[in-house]
C-alpha cells in the first residue's frame, strides 16, 4: 500500500482515536506544533465528529442532543492547526513507519477514501476501549453496548420505536415489551438505568396513553459482582442503590447473565427476566485489531503495554494512553484504571513528552492522581467521593454541589478543546435552546 502522504522536514506526529484523550492531544500539540509549522500533526478516526464518551449515557436515553455537542473532526483541525484523516485503522508497518487505513464508505457503501497508508515519525495510540461481553452467546445479536455516538443514537431510537409499536398495536402491551435490562452496573451502567427510567416515563407521557408508565416500563439494572459500582466505596455504592430503590429501578447484584435471548436475558441461577431491550455495559477491553499489532507487547484484553514514560515496551517511537494502555507505575500492583480521568491526564502529560522528544530531551515519568468518583443519576441526584479533599480522608458529596461537579469535568472537556470564551458562549447558547426543545428527544 503505497503512502499518499511523503513529508519531509518537519517531524510526523500521528494520533490514532480522537476520542477524549487523542482529540486532547492532538488540539494542543496542532496550537503549540502545528500553526508553528514546528511539526506535522495528523489525527486519525474512523467517525466524522467527536463526543465525550461520559455522555453517550445520556444521547442513548434521550436527554442530550449530539447535534448539540458533537466536534466535527474536520473543522476542529482546521482550526487548531493539525490535520485529519478519515479511515479505520487495520495494521501497523514499524519498518516503514506507516499507519495502514481501511477504505471509508458512505451509507449508501460508495467509497469515499480509498486504503491507503499514514506516515509517522512519532504514533500515539489513543483508540479507548470497547465492550467485553465475555464471549456470552447472543450479546452481539440482541444487546446494544454504548462505545460509540452510533451505538447510543441506535438504542434510543430502538427504544422511542418501542414505545411508538406498544401504542399502535392492535392487542395488549406484551410481558417485557417495554423492559429495560441494563447488564453491568459500572458507572455507565448505572447512570443509564437512572436516566432511563425518567426519559421513557417522558416519552409515554407526550401522547402514548395507551401505555402505563406503572405496569407496563420496567428498568432492570444487573451486575455481576457483589454490589453495583464496585470500583467506588461501599458508602458511596450503598447510597446509589437506595436512591434506585427509591425511583423503582430494580437492581440485581450477584447475578451473571449466560445469555441474551430476542425475548429477554437468562441468568446462570435459573432467572429469566423478559425484555426486548437490552444494553450491554459489563466490562471493557481494547480494540481486538491492536492484538499484536506491528509485533508490539499486549495483554491478553488487547491493551498496549506501556512504560512510565507512556511509550510501548517494544518501540520507544509508539507511546500509547486512555483505556488502550496498560501501565503498573512504581509501587503498585494494580494497573491505571481506564477511566476518563486517567486519560486526560494522560493526554496532558503528553504534550509535553512529544515535545521534549522532538527536541532532544529526556522524557519524564508519568504520575496517575485519583481525584475520586462521581455518579449522576440524571434530575434524581448526584453523588460522589472526592480524594484526599480533608485531611488525606475521602468526602462524600450529593445533590447540587456534587452535581455542578459532575458537570464541570465536561467543562474541563470543552475548555481544552475550545478555550474558555467558546465554552462560555457554547453553554449559554445550549442552555437558551433548551428552553425551546422538548425535554427528551423523541425521534
Amino acid at each position: 500500500m503505497a503512502s499518499v502522504e511523503n513529508e519531509s522536514g518537519l517531524h510526523r506526529v500521528v494520533v490514532v482515536g480522537g476520542g477524549a484523550a487523542g482529540l486532547q492531544l492532538v488540539t494542543k500539540l496542532g496550537d503549540k506544533l502545528g500553526r508553528g509549522k514546528r511539526a506535522h500533526i495528523t489525527l486519525v478516526d474512523r467517525a466524522r465528529t467527536h463526543i465525550w464518551k461520559p455522555l453517550l449515557h445520556e444521547v442513548a436515553a434521550g436527554s442530550l442532543d449530539v447535534g448539540h455537542h458533537a466536534v466535527d473532526y474536520l473543522h476542529h483541525a482546521h482550526m487548531h492547526g493539525f490535520r485529519y484523516r478519515i479511515g479505520r485503522m487495520t495494521g501497523l508497518d514499524r519498518q516503514t513507519r506507516t499507519v495502514q487505513l481501511a477504505a471509508s464508505h458512505d451509507s449508501e457503501g460508495r467509497e469515499v477514501t480509498p486504503e491507503r497508508a499514514v506516515p509517522y515519525d512519532t504514533l500515539v495510540m489513543a483508540v479507548g476501549s470497547t465492550t467485553n461481553d465475555f464471549g456470552t452467546p447472543g450479546v452481539a445479536d440482541h444487546a446494544i453496548a454504548l462505545d460509540t455516538q452510533d451505538q447510543a443514537v441506535r438504542f434510543h431510537q430502538r427504544l422511542v420505536n418501542a414505545s411508538l409499536r406498544a401504542h399502535t398495536q392492535a392487542g395488549p402491551v406484551r410481558a417485557g415489551q417495554l423492559h429495560v435490562v441494563v447488564i453491568g452496573a459500572g458507572a455507565t451502567g448505572t447512570e443509564l438505568a437512572a436516566e432511563l427510567h425518567r426519559t421513557l416515563r417522558h416519552v409515554v407521557s407526550t401522547g402514548l396513553d395507551r401505555i402505563d408508565p406503572g405496569k407496563d416500563i420496567r428498568i432492570t439494572l444487573v451486575e455481576a459482582a457483589e454490589r453495583i459500582l464496585p470500583a467506588v466505596p461501599q458508602r458511596l455504592s450503598t447510597e446509589v442503590m437506595q436512591l434506585l430503590d427509591k425511583i423503582g429501578v430494580e437492581v440485581r447484584v450477584k447475578a451473571r447473565v449466560t445469555e441474551v435471548r430476542t425475548d429477554g436475558v437468562q441468568l446462570a441461577d435459573g432467572t429469566f427476566i423478559p425484555s426486548e431491550l437490552v444494553v450491554w455495559a459489563a466490562g471493557v477491553k481494547a480494540p481486538p485489531f491492536l492484538q499484536g499489532i506491528g509485533g508490539l507487547e499486549t495483554t491478553r484484553t488487547n491493551q498496549l503495554v506501556v512504560t512510565p514514560t507512556l511509550q510501548t515496551t517494544r518501540d520507544a517511537d509508539i507511546f500509547a494512553l486512555g483505556d488502550c494502555a496498560y501501565l503498573v507505575e512504581a509501587g503498585s500492583d494494580t494497573p491505571v484504571p481506564p477511566r476518563a480521568q486517567a486519560a486526560h491526564q494522560q493526554a496532558s502529560h503528553l504534550v509535553g513528552q512529544i515535545q521534549a522528544k522532538i527536541d532532544g530531551r529526556p522524557l519524564k515519568p508519568f504520575r496517575y492522581k485519583d481525584f475520586g468518583s462521581l455518579v449522576s443519576l440524571g434530575e434524581y441526584s448526584t453523588v460522589g467521593s472526592l480524594m484526599g479533599f480533608v485531611r488525606g480522608k475521602n468526602m462524600l458529596i450529593a445533590g447540587l454541589f456534587a452535581r455542578m461537579m459532575y458537570r464541570s469535568l465536561y467543562k474541563m472537556h470543552e475548555r481544552a478543546l475550545h478555550g474558555t470564551a467558546k465554552t462560555v458562549l457554547d453553554t449559554l447558547a445550549r442552555a437558551l435552546t433548551r428552553r425551546t426543545e422538548p425535554r427528551v428527544k423523541l425521534h
